[in-house]
């Protein structure tokens, strides 16, 4: 009978989760750099704005801070039982949507799976997060800290989310004992990621025809010069010894120049992504990759900074990074990506990149995760909050 019951009471919850993650996902929040003609309404304003209403339905504190034009970051805190803190960071923009074959935002439940751009990046977090409050209000449970959830804009192009987020903490000198930032990790504890310098580089040429080539300065080979020293810097940066994050990488990604074949070149226009490890500081690695292309093009060139973001990473040896493994059953690991655990080490005294679900199903043409990562998750957050499990409606006396 006991096992009967404790089934209910999973598969409740299970469908208590997907249920909010599908309603999460029927709201599309494509970023606007990557808007289409699909993407519905563009930003997070329209999910920002019910996000809020249900934080303050499901008894929350809420703030709403802007951002950029339209978008808002909109926290909500539950008042714990002691003066502790809890944090989460869970962004609320998506990738596009032109790419997908399936139906971007129907958030339809099958196959034990939730559908639709979001579902696993990352409103499966919130969707939990959001099953867990409505939990507590039915059952007048209060968690052990302070909670703080923050539904973060921009994590996907711009980044400006997390650090107001922190400011914002900062302002209110709130910190947060423990904080998930929240990803697909497939309920791994992530205690570390590199960080990343991107730079865009504007050759400057001189067209002329190309019959007479001497008469111009051809930008595209200029810039194919620079390539070659970018990628002896990444083969250097190989000798180097591997820290607990690895190595350091530069890779030219995109080049564009050009305007006819009979044209000698007057622009050329090149992306270069480097990523940090943990014993760099990611402005000093901007300033001497500007300083080594500037060194290695015989052309003038133009460097505009599109990211300068820090490594993350704390020991995975930690109490809580131990608990947090024991409760997901898997051992903390460090991961190739980037998230938002950048920001805030002034106000998180620990951080991990946690989530259900995986990165693998992120940004494709189709999206989903597994409900029975949505209730691995939900337990998970349930034992870091302190609340108990929710009880069976049919059982109550």
């Amino acid at each position: 009978m006991e096992e009967w019951r404790s089934r209910r009471v999973e598969m409740q919850l299970e469908m208590q989760c997907a249920e909010w993650v599908s309603r999460l996902v029927q709201i599309p929040s494509v970023t606007p750099d990557q808007a289409g003609p699909r993407a519905g309404e563009t930003g997070e304003a329209a999910i920002g704005r019910q996000i809020a209403q249900w934080f303050n339905e499901l008894g929350g504190e809420v703030h709403v801070q802007g951002v950029r034009p339209g978008r808002a970051n909109v926290y909500g805190i539950w008042r714990g039982t002691s003066e502790r803190w809890l944090a989460v960071d869970v962004h609320i923009d998506t990738v596009g949507v032109e790419q997908m074959s399936d139906p971007p935002f129907d958030g339809r439940i099958e196959d034990n799976r939730v559908y639709g751009r979001g579902a696993v990046d990352t409103k499966a977090s919130l969707g939990i997060i959001l099953a867990l409050l409505e939990q507590m209000q039915q059952t007048g449970q209060r968690p052990a800290y302070n909670l703080l959830i923050g539904a973060t804009v921009d994590e996907e192009i711009g980044t400006t989310g997390a650090p107001a987020f922190a400011s914002w903490m900062a302002a209110r000198q709130i910190v947060a004992e423990q904080m998930i930032i929240a990803e697909p990790t497939l309920c791994t504890p992530v205690h570390g990621h590199k960080g990343v310098v991107r730079l865009l580089i504007d050759v400057a040429g001189k067209a002329a025809h190309s019959s007479q080539p001497h008469r111009g300065q051809n930008a595209v080979v200029a810039a194919a010069r620079l390539v070659l020293a970018l990628d002896a810097e990444n083969a250097r940066l190989q000798t180097a010894p591997a820290t607990p994050l690895g190595h350091a990488y530069l890779t030219p990604t995109v080049i564009h120049g050009g305007v006819g074949i009979n044209v000698v070149p007057d622009a050329c226009q090149l992306f270069v992504d480097r990523r940090v490890v943990e014993t760099e500081d990611a402005h000093t690695v901007m300033t001497n990759l500007v300083a080594l292309a500037q060194a290695n093009c015989p052309l003038p060139i133009e460097v505009k900074v599109q990211k300068d973001l820090d490594a993350f990473y704390q020991p995975g040896d930690s109490a809580w990074m131990q608990q947090l493994a024991d409760w997901s059953g898997i051992a903390p690991e460090v991961a190739p990506y980037g998230t938002n655990a950048w920001a805030y080490p002034n106000v998180a005294r620990e951080r991990v990149v946690m989530g259900p679900g995986s990165i693998d199903q992120a940004h494709g043409a189709t999206e989903w995760v597994e409900i029975s990562q949505l209730a691995k998750m939900a337990h998970i957050y349930q034992q870091w909050w302190g609340i108990a499990e929710s009880v069976d409606r049919n059982d109550e006396r």
